[in-house]
C-alpha cells in the first residue's frame, strides 16, 4: 500500500484545530496535513456531504481525509453510521467499505469531547499547568476519560479553576495550544484518542 503523503482533517470547532496543529507535527512522520475547522458540529454535518463530493473529484490515492466530531450526548453508533453514510454517498471509501481500492475517509468520534483527551494524558496537563494535582486520574470519576459524567469540559474547567487557572472560565483554544505539545500517545488512556491515532498510522 502506498504511504499516506497528506491528511485533510475536518474538525467541528477551533479548539480541536488548535490542538491538532500543535500535536500532529510530533506524531506524523513524513506526512503533511491541513486542518479545517467549522463553527460547530451542526455546521460540519450540514456541509460535509458537499465537501466530500468535492474531494471525490480530485483526491489523490496517497491522501486521506479524517473527519473528527465530538460525540457530546449523541448515540455513538448512530453518529458513526451517519458519517459513514455521508462518505459512501459521496463515493468515498471508509475502512468499513473499502472494496479493492484505498481507504479515503476515516470518521472519528471524540468521546465525549476534546477535554476527555486531556484527562487521558494527565501528565500533559500537569506539564502545561503545573499547579494541578497529579492524583486526579486516580479518582474513580476520572479514571476512564471517555466515561466522565456531567460534561468533560465542565469537569476540566472546575479542576483548573481550583488550581488557580482560568478564573473567568476555560479558554479552550489557549488550553489546547498549551497542552497539545505535551501529549504522548503511549500514555493516553482515552480509547477514542487511540482510535483517532490509529487512523494516522495507515
Amino acid at each position: 500500500m502506498k504511504p499516506v503523503e497528506h491528511f485533510e482533517i475536518l474538525v467541528e470547532e477551533p479548539s480541536m484545530e488548535a490542538f491538532l496543529r500543535r500535536l500532529l507535527p510530533k506524531i506524523l512522520k513524513g506526512s503533511s496535513f491541513e486542518v479545517y475547522p467549522f463553527p460547530c458540529k451542526d455546521e460540519l454535518l450540514k456541509h460535509l456531504p458537499q465537501r466530500l463530493k468535492g474531494y471525490q473529484k480530485w483526491l489523490p490515492n496517497s491522501w486521506r481525509i479524517v473527519v473528527v466530531v465530538d460525540r457530546d450526548s449523541d448515540d455513538c453508533l448512530g453518529l458513526k453510521s451517519k458519517l459513514e453514510e455521508i462518505a459512501w454517498e459521496s463515493r468515498l471509501a471508509t475502512p468499513s467499505r473499502a472494496e479493492d481500492g484505498p481507504i479515503q475517509v476515516h470518521n472519528r468520534i471524540v468521546v465525549e469531547e476534546l477535554e476527555a483527551w486531556y484527562f487521558g494524558d494527565w501528565a500533559a496537563v500537569k506539564a502545561a499547568y503545573p499547579k494541578v494535582k497529579s492524583q486526579i486520574p486516580e479518582q474513580a470519576k476520572y479514571r476512564d476519560p471517555d466515561a466522565i459524567a456531567g460534561g468533560t469540559w465542565e469537569a476540566f474547567e472546575a479542576i483548573l479553576k481550583r488550581s488557580g487557572y482560568f478564573s473567568t472560565g476555560l479558554r479552550k483554544i489557549e488550553a489546547a495550544r498549551h497542552i497539545a505539545p505535551h501529549i504522548d500517545p503511549s500514555r493516553m488512556k482515552s480509547k477514542s484518542f487511540q482510535v483517532f491515532y490509529e487512523a494516522l498510522k495507515v
